[in-house]
């Protein structure tokens, strides 16, 4: 169907940015794709489950997180259009997941089967070489995180949100944002009007 065409060529320009693909290696990753599409609200990993596919976004907006022994959401990662979202920590060691992927929006995401993939990094070692660069940025951005939670205030933080996630502030429900951001909500809304 011509708009599933439509997504597979999104994913396959979003690859071709970072590596060259021939036609086989096109023709064989698609051949492994999965749509998958998730109602606002649905979870796409849950703690206990064990995080078995790459998941492109398409269309929407996700998020990461966790819940600590209070029940209270800390967000990891937020993803939208053209971004990747997961739990790497399960994905990699295949360990059981403690956090919660979660659409905030109707979403499309297409997956790419770890089982799949691991034959095709050796068929085509220019996905091994593309997710390599993913999962490493991926570390990198959590460890600028960390140092950035230790290191900045909250208006530093807040500011810095703003800057890297132009595009999703205005779609994210503001109590995300702070969880996000480590602070209240009625805290993040006390430093927009300060800023503002």
């Amino acid at each position: 169907m011509p708009t599933e065409k439509k997504h597979i060529e999104t994913i396959l320009e979003h690859f071709k940015k970072d590596v060259t693909l021939n036609d086989a290696a096109i023709k064989r990753i698609t051949s492994v794709l999965v749509f998958k599409n998730l109602k606002k609200k649905e979870f796409l990993i849950e703690p206990g489950n064990i995080s078995n596919n790459m998941n492109f976004i398409v269309k929407g907006c996700m998020r990461s997180f966790y819940r600590d022994e209070m029940a209270q959401e800390h967000t990891l990662q937020l993803g939208i259009e053209e971004w990747w979202i997961n739990d790497l920590y399960s994905y990699l060691s295949r360990k059981k997941s403690r956090m919660y992927v979660q659409a905030l929006e109707e979403t499309l995401i297409i997956q790419i089967p770890r089982i799949e993939l691991e034959k095709i990094y050796f068929e085509y070692p220019e996905f091994s070489n593309f997710f390599r660069k993913k999962i490493q940025s991926a570390y990198v951005a959590v460890q600028e995180r960390v140092i950035d939670s230790m290191s900045d205030d909250a208006y530093e933080r807040y500011d810095n949100f703003r800057k890297s996630y132009r595009d999703i502030e205005q779609r994210v429900p503001q109590y995300i944002i702070a969880s996000y951001l480590g602070v209240t909500p009625e805290f993040l809304s006390y430093l927009r009007k300060k800023h503002s």
